[in-house]
């Protein structure tokens, strides 16, 4: 392998990690789903643990398996794009140890409590924190695969190191690779996803906060959710500015667009200098928003809601640690995330720090986890809901307006 290959393969890795754009691993989901595939696929719940002493007291099920969504409960228009297995969904449901406190009730799932919390009205400010997972089903195009292009399309360019591509000096020397992957990422081209519109759906139902998203596809605007509603914590593409400071000229998303299109490179029209998609690079600081809402927004949170993200990448990451001690969070997610043995930090679904908790106190369990697909994860959730025929109906009525072109 030369230098130069050695050079895009350790870029096609950090891309993923820059702009959140997570590769699935396809071969893994493949065996897990093969796996669940023998047992029955309805969702299971062994008897009641009997009334004796024991140890442990657990909720009725162990896991519950839930089948994927049937292809009468989804829109084609929106979903079809994506290739991968369909993956099993699993409700996690730890055997917590006896005399813990659980802000879950003991007789149903996780799933079941929060969504028993939220229809009787004592969950009314849902912060949403999401990454690519909730894009994944919109064909959005990963670093990794030869089919998209984009990594063919990378290897053209010599780049001195991985994140060159979105570095702020690199840019002003060389930003044609910087717009070549624009043009395969640019918002316009793909349709918002099930979760997108369970967001909406949120919004709708007037108990949604604030949705915080690493992504920059802008797909939460398309689907309609309120701008106000969205902190966009790695920026998007959805205004740009002239890279010189002493100007700072904002450009029309569309003229921005058009440039990308056209396979020319933005120029600003006051001084001639760079226009770059307000989009976070390396070294930059966050978008001001971020910081203006996340104390109070975290701090009024009464159900966190955390989808299709590793949480790898600071602060957004860290944000799941910023609401209160006992307020419930649920992750969806293909794998299971943001743990960590550290009081008060990370998540801690199988209650074992809750059982010690801290100075010799107990603490309380409070994490909620489906590993699965996030658009079957939203579905499952908002038929436990009783919202599932009005989520359906949001996802069809933008298919219908956008065949019209009106989305």
């Amino acid at each position: 392998m030369t230098q130069s290959d050695a050079a895009i393969n350790e870029l096609a890795e950090k891309l993923d990690a820059a702009l959140n754009l997570e590769n699935k691993d396809v071969a893994f989901l493949k065996e897990t789903a093969e796996v669940v595939v023998e047992t029955d696929f309805s969702v299971v719940v062994p008897d009641q643990i009997s009334g004796e002493e024991n140890d442990v007291d657990s909720v009725p099920s162990d896991t519950d398996y839930v089948s994927p969504i049937s292809d009468s409960d989804s829109d084609s228009d929106v979903d079809d794009t994506y290739e991968g297995p369909a993956s099993p969904l699993t409700v996690h449901s730890p055997l917590i140890a006896k005399g813990v406190d659980s802000v879950f009730t003991s007789e149903m799932s996780t799933l079941d409590s929060i969504a028993q919390m939220i229809k009787m009205r004592s969950v009314k400010n849902i912060v949403v924190m999401a990454g690519a997972g909730i894009s994944t089903s919109a064909g959005i195009p990963d670093f990794r695969s030869p089919r998209t292009g984009v990594y063919a399309n990378l290897k053209q360019f010599n780049l001195p190191h991985a994140e060159a591509l979105f570095t702020i000096d690199y840019f002003r020397k060389n930003p044609k690779p910087f717009y070549v992957l624009a043009k395969d990422l640019y918002p316009g081209q793909f349709s918002p996803t099930t979760s997108h519109f369970f967001i909406k759906l949120l919004e709708r139902k007037g108990i949604l906060q604030r949705h915080y998203t690493q992504n920059i596809d802008c797909l939460e605007r398309v689907a309609g959710l309120s701008p106000d509603r969205i902190v966009e914590a790695h920026g998007s593409f959805h205004t740009a500015h002239c890279i010189e400071g002493s100007c700072n000229k904002e450009h029309s998303q569309d003229w921005v667009k058009k440039k990308i299109m056209d396979n020319k490179i933005p120029h600003c029209t006051k001084c001639k200098s760079l226009v770059k998609p307000d989009i976070t690079f390396f070294g930059e600081n966050l978008p001001s928003r971020f910081f203006e809402l996340s104390e109070d927004d975290f701090s009024s949170c009464d159900l966190l809601i955390v989808m299709g993200t590793s949480l790898l990448v600071q602060p957004f990451a860290s944000l799941v640690n910023e609401v209160k001690s006992n307020v419930p969070r649920l992750l969806i997610n293909r794998v299971r995330v943001g743990e960590s043995s550290a009081p008060n930090l990370g998540f801690d679904f199988d209650g074992k720090r809750s059982s010690r908790g801290s100075r010799g106190t107990r603490g309380l369990h409070r994490d909620a986890l489906i590993l699965g697909d996030c658009d079957e994860a939203c579905t499952l959730l908002a038929d436990r809901l009783g919202w599932k025929d009005e989520l359906l109906d949001l996802k069809r009525s933008f298919c219908f307006r956008q065949k019209l072109g009106q989305a």
